[in-house]
């Protein structure tokens, strides 16, 4: 499973999800300052989920029919790069082609094809 990993969860983050097997990659590494939309086309280009934290890829996937491998969206308290990672690696399984939301205590599942 690949992932992209945005510019607001950082650099820790991403080495995170790197330990535990997975294959991510930082945006700041590949395309710093990126814009959400060139954020958008880079993941599926490259089949990649995305983890963010930044509401607008909603709206790009969802308002303006944007294509995507899949995003997870953090929506939580929580900015410990460690437990913002025990949070989301449970879903890491159910992210392709899907729209992920995050929330304290609170999951939410939303198909994109």
């Amino acid at each position: 499973m690949k992932f992209l990993i945005d510019a607001n969860l950082g650099r820790r983050f991403s080495n995170l999800v790197n330990n535990s097997g997975y294959d991510a990659v930082f945006i700041n590494d590949v395309l710093p300052r990126a814009s959400d939309e060139e954020i958008l086309v880079l993941a599926e280009r490259e089949k990649r989920v995305i983890i963010t934290n930044d509401k607008d890829f909603g709206m790009l996937v969802f308002k303006h029919g944007k294509s995507s491998a899949g995003v997870i969206l953090l929506r939580v308290l929580a900015a410990d790069s460690e437990k913002r990672f025990d949070m989301v690696k449970g879903v890491f399984f159910k992210s392709e082609g899907n729209f992920i939301v995050i929330k304290d205590g609170q999951v939410r599942i939303r198909g994109l094809k």
